[in-house]
């Protein structure tokens, strides 16, 4: 081969080179853009450039795998960036997810009392936020205090629905001062929060006890009683969509999924088909149930992640599956208070 020959295949060699090598520096520095606007826009601030560099690195496969999900386009339901997205999946459920459930759930297969279970005819359709029974979303934080919100939820549920008045209750009462299976923001029970609250006499209002996202000293006196009152709670036979959509028709109910998964932790919009097994380790309200245009019924969901997770803060959640389970487990461990 000629010097002439040689020079010009190591020219086009490194002008391929510059050319790829631009490109990749160009993605590196609109990925480094994206993760400093997605920092200003959730308030994020790192302890340190290692910390930051870490934090970029699982940024950019978050955004890598929203990003492939979405353009695949072959599930009804799309992911997004959120304030979750400098977290490994694994910190995503320590941060959030509740750990205190399996005895829980063991407890609760011994209740039988469902006053639901009648011939009368049930609405198609049903959302309790149109009927004014359901406060704004709230936000637990990176408080494992999902318990305390689901329970708070159904109360507010059903002091509006008996009295006419929504009124928002506390959970940090709840974070505060139940004791049992419950340990604050490392855990807990609906159930226990249930129980109490009749026990005590009613829950206290969230302007009297405003949420802080930490465990505190519980500042409740025994004869002190609160807004909402409840009698105590009953379960909804467990492994029964029937039986969850009968209960939902009436008020909104308390249950338990397993929602530590990628596609939970980003999900945005649409109807969420998984992928999700039943080792249930959330708890979240049902406040309605319906069907979309393509015919797919669906539960609405509440949650208590902000109003920047989901579809401003709630999930849309496939009913009526051929799991007797429901997907996520929803209709494996479902609550509601009575009055």
């Amino acid at each position: 081969m000629s010097s002439f020959s040689q020079n010009h295949c190591i020219l086009v060699l490194f002008l391929l080179l510059t050319v790829w090598t631009s490109h990749a520096i160009g993605r590196r520095l609109i990925t480094s853009e994206r993760h400093e606007k997605w920092m200003s826009q959730y308030g994020k601030v790192y302890k340190d450039a290692a910390e930051k560099e870490k934090r970029f690195q699982i940024f950019k496969t978050n955004v890598h795998f929203i990003e492939s999900f979405n353009a695949a386009g072959d599930k009804p339901f799309n992911l997004s960036i959120n304030q979750f997205a400098d977290l490994h999946n694994h910190e995503f459920k320590a941060l959030l997810i509740n750990n205190q459930k399996k005895a829980h759930r063991v407890e609760i297969a011994t209740e039988t009392s469902f006053r639901y279970d009648t011939g009368t005819k049930i609405p198609a359709t049903m959302d309790w936020r149109r009927r004014g029974a359901v406060t704004p979303i709230k936000d637990q934080g990176t408080c494992r205090s999902c318990w305390a919100f689901s329970a708070v939820a159904t109360i507010e549920g059903l002091h509006q629905i008996t009295t006419g008045e929504l009124v928002s209750l506390s959970e940090q009462e709840l974070v505060d001062c139940v004791k049992g299976d419950s340990e604050g923001c490392y855990g807990g029970s609906v159930k226990d929060a249930f129980e109490f609250i009749a026990k005590k006499g009613g829950s206290a209002s969230e302007t009297y006890y405003p949420y802080k996202g930490v465990n505190k000293t519980c500042k409740v006196k025994k004869e002190t009683h609160g807004v909402a009152q409840i009698k105590g709670y009953e379960n909804v036979p467990a492994n029964s969509e029937k039986a969850l959509l009968k209960a939902v028709a009436h008020q909104p109910v308390s249950v338990d999924i397993e929602g530590g998964g990628s596609a939970f932790q980003f999900y945005s919009s649409g109807i969420f088909t998984g992928k999700c097994g039943t080792d249930t380790d959330h708890s979240v309200t049902v406040v309605g149930y319906g069907k979309a245009v393509g015919g797919t019924k669906y539960w609405l969901v509440k949650n208590s992640w902000g109003t920047e997770w989901g579809e401003k803060g709630y999930i849309r959640m496939k009913r009526d599956i051929r799991a007797k389970e429901g997907l996520c487990g929803i209709a494996m461990s479902a609550f509601y208070p009575t009055a």
